[in-house]
């Protein structure tokens, strides 16, 4: 049974990184989601990461480094990265710590199992205080940097409370697994991509961050994604699902299909922004008109909605605009 401990503690985070520098798992939270961690540099320890959660070995995890000393991001990344061009230290010095994953061209001797075998690495300095004194503590003890994907089975939907992660591992076959209990994380859903490892910033997976924001901070335009660009977290087509089928609608198809299944509708759980009619005993949920609302909230609803063992969730498709980019990405994933 996994063991949910209150990141509070400073003792409870000492444990944590003793743990990470034997070569164990720990559930750790972030300001996007919980993330499953262990030792990048460790390939035995990141292979279990791969075997929880069933998750191809190909599929490449992000790792996460302790904050920046004197502010030096490019020094940060260096025990990783084998370069950092000039608009991704522009990009570190802009969002991080926070939910911002860069794809640097990756040391030849390092992270070769978390880069799941390409010449790149992701890598991000999350935000959140408790995955910080994390890092900090683990480097202390030899561990540069933690891979860290998010800690659910593969393709399922991310957990965003220790409790969402106990539940996902609670028939991990292991050493009790520590998850760290650091609250609800408030983005809520993972960190935007950006490729920087062929000479321009390259979006692969959209986050909270929009792109006008990441191409003022670096100064270039974002180029699109293409066949040559490396293979990241959280892009294949079907991901970030319940086990309840996701359909996207928009809120006069949804309303009129209610209509015409009325009672015979208690079957479906409804997640939308406009004001529905259901019958009774139809499960309806309200999503937040604010984008970093509906973002932080997206996955716990899921997990709701469906622990009510509905077969359908139907999702109002949500509002064009750079600030609902991340939703919709996920909710698409969810629905493919």
């Amino acid at each position: 049974m996994p063991l949910v401990l209150n990141a509070s503690d400073p003792a409870v985070i000492e444990a944590a990184a003793q743990r990470l520098a034997a070569g164990s798992l720990v559930g750790m939270p972030t300001e996007t989601v919980y993330g499953l961690a262990a030792d990048a540099g460790n390939a035995s320890a990141v292979r279990r990461i791969f075997e929880a959660k069933g998750r191809p070995s190909d599929h490449p995890l992000i790792v996460h480094i302790p904050p920046a000393e004197a502010g030096d991001w490019i020094a940060a990344a260096a025990p990783f990265a084998r370069e950092v061009p000039a608009f991704a230290a522009a990009l570190m010095q802009a969002f991080w710590p926070g939910p911002l994953t860069l794809i640097l061209p990756r040391r030849a001797e390092v992270a070769a199992v978390a880069a799941g075998g390409q010449d790149s690495v992701g890598l991000r300095c999350p935000s959140h205080p408790v995955a910080q004194a994390l890092l900090v503590a683990a480097r202390a003890h030899g561990v540069h940097g933690v891979a860290a994907p998010s800690a659910n089975r593969f393709g399922r939907v991310s957990p965003t409370t220790a409790a969402h992660v106990a539940e996902e591992f609670v028939d991990l076959m292991d050493d009790a697994l520590l998850i760290l209990d650091g609250g609800a994380c408030p983005v809520g859903i993972e960190s935007t991509i950006v490729d920087c490892s062929r000479g321009a910033p390259v979006l692969l997976r959209p986050g909270m961050l929009t792109p006008a924001q990441i191409e003022a901070a670096c100064g270039q335009p974002l180029r699109e994604r293409d066949e040559a660009a490396p293979r990241a977290s959280g892009t294949l087509e079907s991901h970030y699902a319940p086990r309840a089928k996701v359909r996207l609608m928009a809120p006069q198809p949804l309303q009129a299909a209610l209509d015409v299944l009325g009672p015979d509708a208690k079957h479906i759980a409804v997640y939308a922004r406009s004001p529905l009619k259901t019958a009774r005993g139809v499960v309806l949920r309200r999503m937040p008109d604010d984008a970093a609302q509906a973002a932080q909230a997206l996955f716990a609803v899921l997990r709701e909605l469906d622990a009510t063992g509905v077969k359908l969730i139907w999702v109002e498709t949500p509002p064009e605009g750079a600030d609902w980019d991340g939703v919709r990405d996920r909710l698409q994933r969810a629905a493919a």
